[in-house]
């Protein structure tokens, strides 16, 4: 038996499931408010760099799931039929098409309240949504 590997040639929709891959392995999706903010994070960060998507969404600087050695890592490798993915693809798809508010307040930045990196030390949080700090 051979097996053929079929790949999507509409990049908009690649752009989508790797955003929300992302998007799932930092917040798990424990709430749609996360996913909406994280989601909106990226577009912040789209805005003010005016890089595209792709590469902030490969940024292993932004996001630490991207690290091989991350706790977070192995989220990345999600059944994209998995209901929480799901989510994430629907808020991510809202948030390309511009029908999604800024509900991080403008923030660029994040990490998990467990941790503390050296960025964040002289740096006042803007919101704290579901574990997650997010900055200006």
């Amino acid at each position: 038996m051979h097996l053929k590997l079929i790949k999507n040639p509409d990049e908009s929709k690649k752009i989508i499931y790797d955003i929300s891959r992302v998007i799932y392995a930092e917040t798990h999706a424990t709430s749609l408010l996360v996913v909406e903010a994280m989601a909106s994070m990226i577009k912040n960060i789209s805005i003010s760099s005016k890089k595209d998507f792709k590469d902030i969404i490969s940024d292993e600087s932004l996001f630490d799931s991207l690290k091989e050695n991350s706790r977070n890592h192995q989220y990345l490798k999600i059944d994209s039929q998995n209901r929480a993915f799901q989510m994430c693809m629907r808020v991510v798809k809202r948030m390309l098409n511009g029908d999604l508010a800024d509900c991080c307040f403008g923030a660029t930045k994040f990490h998990h309240s467990d941790e503390m990196p050296d960025w964040a030390v002289a740096r006042g949080y803007i919101a704290d949504i579901d574990g997650l700090l997010f900055y200006l």
